[in-house]
C-alpha cells in the first residue's frame, strides 16, 4: 500500500520527503510536499503517516498546526478518517477476518498498518457507526472489536 500511496502523491505532483522532524512529529504536509520524519522504521507507519497527510492535502488548508484552534482539530478529523477509510475500509476488515485474523495484532499486520493506527480506525467507525457495523453477510463490532458472519450465526438458530 505504501507503495500506492507514493504513486498517488506522484500523480497530484506532491513531492515527498524524509528528514529529521523534531518532537513527536511524524509527517507534515504544506505546499504539495509531504515530509516524512527519516527515523521512522518500519513501511507499516510510514504508510499511515503518509496516508494521514495526503488526508490533509484532499481535505485540509491553511496553517493548522495551532491545536487549541477548533477548526484546526476539525481538518486533523478529516485528514485522519480519510486515511482510515483509505487503509482500513470496511471490506479490508471482513478480509482480514476471513483470512483468519483474530486479534488486533494479526489485523493490522495483513492490513499493513501498525495496531496503533487500526485502534484509532475502530475508534474512528465508532465516532461514524456507533459500536458496529452490518455490511453484507457480516456485523463488524467497533467496541470490543470483531466480526460475526451473518451465515454463522444463522446456522448456530437452526433447531
Amino acid at each position: 500500500m505504501y507503495e500506492k500511496l507514493l504513486c498517488e502523491a506522484e500523480k497530484e505532483n506532491i513531492e515527498v520527503v524524509y528528514m529529521p522532524l523534531k518532537g513527536r512529529i511524524k509527517g507534515l504536509y504544506c505546499d504539495k510536499v509531504i515530509a516524512i520524519n527519516k527515523n521512522i522504521e518500519t513501511t507499516a507507519e510510514k504508510t499511515c503517516v503518509l496516508a494521514e497527510e495526503l488526508g490533509h492535502y484532499y481535505t485540509s488548508c491553511g496553517n493548522i498546526i495551532d491545536t487549541s484552534d477548533t477548526n484546526n482539530r476539525k481538518q486533523e478529523v478529516k485528514a485522519r478518517r480519510w486515511a482510515v477509510k483509505r487503509l482500513v475500509p470496511l471490506k479490508k476488515i471482513i478480509q482480514a477476518f476471513e483470512a483468519g485474523c483474530r486479534n488486533m495484532y494479526e489485523m493490522a499486520e495483513y492490513i499493513g498498518v501498525t495496531e496503533d493506527f487500526l485502534k484509532a480506525a475502530f475508534s474512528t467507525y465508532i465516532a461514524i457507526y456507533g459500536k458496529y457495523k452490518k455490511r453484507g453477510n457480516y456485523i463488524l463490532y467497533f467496541d470490543p472489536p470483531g466480526v460475526l458472519k451473518m451465515s454463522e450465526l444463522s446456522s448456530n438458530l437452526e433447531i
